[in-house]
């Protein structure tokens, strides 16, 4: 909050919140009417009441830029209020507010009273050597994290790439919701059907004659088509097909890749 001198009760546009007139300090009622939680046109009601029953005296105005509820920009006259008129205000609008208005009016006069910089004081070499040695910690602090920001996003980066053919596979195999037998796995893993059975058996996908096991199935690994073929002697035999879904084939391109891992290890 920033606070200056004027040399007459008369206000210039932009004025800032609190202002001292002739040694007397000033509030806003755009201030008051935000400590108080009130809208602002009805906090100036309120002031020019009391002040026409002489309670209070009647403020000086100025402007001050504010925005409205669209972020627009916009010039609105202010009335700027004495300390002890602050108070009848307060007590007008909502006695409940009291306290944080003398809390606000405390935090203001403490910073009307905080003493610029000495510019002079830099002639002193302690003062030049520690404002130094200040800023050449911020920077040395701020390159630091530049350069592990650096480090962290090109580590995001390989991430990615290395992570982009298992999401294209991923995506491909089930977001289509398909199944597919083991031919067709095989091909999309990059093997062929007679080793991907045998390592789905290894895995205790499927049993010795390439059905698949329950736990798969309800697992949503593995899936299953019943069929019939005519045997020329036989007659009718049933069939058992061990299908494999998306989330399944996925689940194998991930212990296939594994396995490859081992090998070269």
């Amino acid at each position: 909050m920033n606070t200056f001198f004027i040399q007459s009760e008369q206000l210039s546009v932009d004025a800032p919140r609190f202002l001292q007139s002739q040694n007397v300090a000033r509030m806003s009622s755009r201030e008051i009417a935000e400590l108080v939680g009130s809208r602002h046109d009805k906090v100036k009601q309120s002031i020019e009441r009391l002040a026409e029953r002489n309670v209070i005296v009647r403020p000086p105005m100025g402007d001050e830029q504010s925005n409205d509820a669209l972020g627009r920009p916009r010039t609105e006259s202010v009335y700027y209020v004495s300390k002890r008129d602050s108070y009848v205000i307060v007590a007008q609008l909502s006695p409940e507010f009291t306290a944080r208005l003398v809390d606000r009016w405390q935090e203001l006069e403490e910073m009307s009273a905080k003493p610029a910089f000495d510019i002079a004081s830099l002639n002193d070499p302690k003062v030049l050597l520690a404002l130094l040695t200040d800023n050449v910690r911020k920077v040395v602090a701020l390159e630091a994290d530049n350069t592990e920001l650096t480090k962290e996003n090109h580590e995001l980066e390989v991430k990615v790439e290395q992570d982009a053919p298992k999401v294209a596979f991923h995506d491909m195999v089930v977001v289509s919701h398909k199944t597919y037998n083991a031919a067709q796995a095989a091909k999309l893993i990059g093997t062929g059907r007679t080793r991907l059975l045998q390592f789905m058996r290894q895995k205790g996908w499927i049993t010795r004659s390439n059905e698949p096991y329950q736990a798969k199935i309800e697992a949503g690994l593995l899936d299953v088509k019943l069929g019939t073929f005519e045997h020329p002697i036989q007659g009718t035999i049933p069939t058992c097909s061990t299908l494999i879904t998306g989330k399944g084939l996925t689940k194998l391109e991930a212990l296939w890749r594994e396995r490859d891992a081992d090998l070269l290890a």
